[in-house]
């Protein structure tokens, strides 16, 4: 991709995200408002999918000191990945990027930490892949899952 290509769309994608309500905006809105701002489609190529989702998660955590859990944070967290999930599926799936990212000791991807004990994974689980919140407590220097979660979404 062309660095001024990149460049237009990273731009493009940090204005939608600064101006959007982000509970609920979705990674595919984000592509889809972008698209029409640009005037090139930018879920047909993955290049431009794994780009723009690089933007995103890049904004979010640039985000995520600004932001301080709500009673509904499970509730929004469940309605934002039905979304995604409708939204997904008219497209071809891909694997996100994974360089840099922190992994659990089962392999799951840490989204993010709530708190020192409870935090957000995504797992695949029989075929299907699952958003879920859990608590964990630490034994002999390891992370273990509680009892209480998962919370999957």
């Amino acid at each position: 991709m062309e660095p001024e290509t990149k460049s237009e769309i990273e731009e493009t994608v940090i204005s939608i995200l600064k101006e959007a309500d982000m509970n609920e905006m979705t990674e595919f809105k984000v592509r889809k408002i972008a698209s029409e701002k640009l005037g090139f489609d930018l879920s047909s190529n993955p290049e431009h999918k794994k780009f723009v989702r690089s933007v995103v998660e890049s904004f979010l955590l640039s985000q995520q000191p600004e932001l301080e859990p709500e009673p509904e944070t499970t509730k929004q967290v469940e309605q934002v990945v039905e979304e995604e999930e409708e939204e997904e599926e008219e497209e071809e799936e891909t694997k996100p990027s994974v360089a840099g990212k922190e992994y659990d000791d089962d392999g799951n991807l840490i989204i993010c930490s709530l708190s020192n004990k409870r935090r957000v994974t995504i797992q695949d689980f029989k075929g299907r892949t699952l958003v879920s919140i859990r608590e964990y407590y630490e034994k002999d220097g390891k992370q273990l899952p509680s009892n209480k979660g998962p919370y999957n979404v």
